[in-house]
């Protein structure tokens, strides 16, 4: 006979309970609002951006995700802002993990679309559809990749069957959900993010992954 107190398997089969990690972008800076590439740099939060920082820390009040067990923030300054709205209503504290950082744009730091492409036009077409390109003294998406497996990891160890909030940037978002999905590179270059915008990815210690929400911004409207 079958063990009736044994819990049921997921629909991919899975017995242990997931990692359910919420993942929200950081609010405005100067720099997005000029769409400039902003990677290592550390810019503020403008005022708008801690708006949008305190309308999405109310959503985490009677949070429809579940209860948040843990934060965890990119250790720059516009996710630790956005971070720290989140650990007021909840009552927690940020922990920083520097693998959630964005993407190195090297030398495109601070440029526009335009202006990169002016400057390596053929480096830059190429940037586009190929993960493993960099720009010029910066970290390709194939290495953004490596880095978020690895937080992945360290996050379904750490906190095993509880909810994360964790607090990033464009590229290491869509990282996250392209693993979850195990699609190809081609979600990095089409899909889009809206500032403090939350999507969800669950991870079983077991194997096996899924995407719960993507890029929600109820708290904007």
């Amino acid at each position: 006979m079958s063990d009736s107190t044994a819990p049921a398997p997921s629909w991919q089969g899975q017995t242990a309970p997931p990692t359910r990690i919420v993942l929200l972008r950081h609010g405005q800076t100067p720099l997005s609002v000029e769409r400039r590439y902003s990677g290592h740099g550390d810019p503020a939060l403008t005022d708008l951006g801690l708006e949008q920082a305190t309308a999405a820390a109310t959503r985490l009040v009677d949070t429809p995700f579940g209860p948040i067990d843990a934060i965890v923030s990119s250790p720059l300054m516009r996710t630790r802002a956005t971070a720290e709205f989140a650990a007021r209503v909840l009552g927690l504290d940020v922990a920083v993990h520097d693998g959630l950082i964005e993407t190195d744009f090297g030398d495109w730091e601070g440029l526009t679309f335009t202006e990169a492409s002016q400057r390596d036009g053929r480096l830059h077409r190429k940037w586009l559809s190929d993960v493993d390109v960099a720009p010029p003294n910066g970290e390709s998406f194939a290495q953004v990749g490596r880095r978020i497996a690895q937080v992945r990891d360290d996050l379904v160890d750490q906190y095993p069957g509880q909810t994360v909030l964790a607090v990033s940037h464009v590229t290491p978002i869509k990282t996250f959900l392209r693993g979850a999905l195990g699609v190809g590179p081609e979600l990095l270059f089409r899909l889009h993010l809206d500032l403090t915008s939350y999507s969800i990815v669950e991870f079983y210690p077991d194997g096996g992954s899924v995407v719960r929400l993507v890029n929600d911004t109820a708290h904007l409207q």
